[in-house]
């Protein structure tokens, strides 16, 4: 198996950026708005886009990054390896009457984000839910789309898209590999 980088560090970087341009511009500044992580490294993306927005509109409202644990609200935890569930941490304020933008780094099926919507729910209601993703590569099962998108990737469903990133695994980079089977492909 033989993996095809597809974004390097400088790529994301630049991914990231343009998000936070079209968060801020979609949510006209950055009052009332939340960024909130699904684990693992939706979490660090949201963090990544938060800073962002702090170095474009320095003497803006503190856009705050939390995370969202949907781990117990998926409907697919029999076929799927299950992770050990991480803390959801709601900034202080929590989500009532907030835009609240989802992160996660690569978008599929859909099955995390109708779950996220389900954990959100027992959060508050926010003023409006948007979606981030580092990687968009089609295959949904849900009628669910990104709201902002790094990259479009069309993929096979034998092909596997890894994300990396230097918090967790030493280096920034998205590759796509062809995968023995369907079991576990992201």
């Amino acid at each position: 198996m033989m993996a095809r980088a597809v974004l390097s560090q400088a790529d994301i970087q630049r991914a990231l950026t343009r998000i936070s341009h079209e968060i801020l511009e979609s949510n006209r500044g950055s009052d009332d708005l939340v960024l909130l992580g699904i684990p693992t490294r939706g979490v660090i993306l949201a963090r990544r886009i938060a800073e962002t927005i702090a170095r474009i509109e320095p003497d803006a409202p503190v856009v705050l990054a939390g995370s969202l644990d949907v781990t117990m609200y998926r409907d697919d935890l029999a076929h799927t390896r299950l992770r050990t569930p991480a803390p959801t941490e709601v900034p202080p304020g929590g989500i009532d009457g907030k835009t609240v933008v989802l992160v996660d780094d690569v978008l599929y099926s859909g099955r995390t984000i109708r779950a996220a919507f389900d954990a959100l729910a027992d959060l508050g209601r926010a003023r409006a839910v948007r979606l981030a993703v580092l990687v968009d590569r089609g295959h949904r099962e849900f009628p669910i789309r990104a709201d902002f998108v790094g990259k479009n990737l069309p993929s096979s469903t034998r092909e596997r898209i890894n994300v990396r990133l230097e918090e967790v695994d030493g280096d920034d980079a998205v590759s796509i590999e062809d995968v023995p089977s369907e079991g576990g492909v992201r």
